[in-house]
């Protein structure tokens, strides 16, 4: 018997826009939808990004000073 056992939930994913660092020793990247400029420098080593694509879980950012 499993109480307290929850329905596991589908995970919806989607082709979603990211920026990937374009350093070959950082695996740095970032949700479009996060990013604090037009062209965001990696979080973590400060070198330029590339935009492209990524199959990621779907998350919706509410912060109101979210860049178009």
């Amino acid at each position: 018997m499993a109480f307290g056992r929850k329905p596991v939930e589908e995970i919806v994913t989607e082709e979603t826009k990211v920026w990937v660092c374009t350093s070959e020793d950082c695996n740095g990247w970032l949700r479009d939808n996060f990013k604090s400029s037009q062209e965001p420098a990696c979080p973590l080593c400060s070198s330029e990004m590339e935009a492209t694509t990524k199959l990621l879980q779907v998350v919706d950012n509410h912060c109101k000073t979210y860049l178009a």
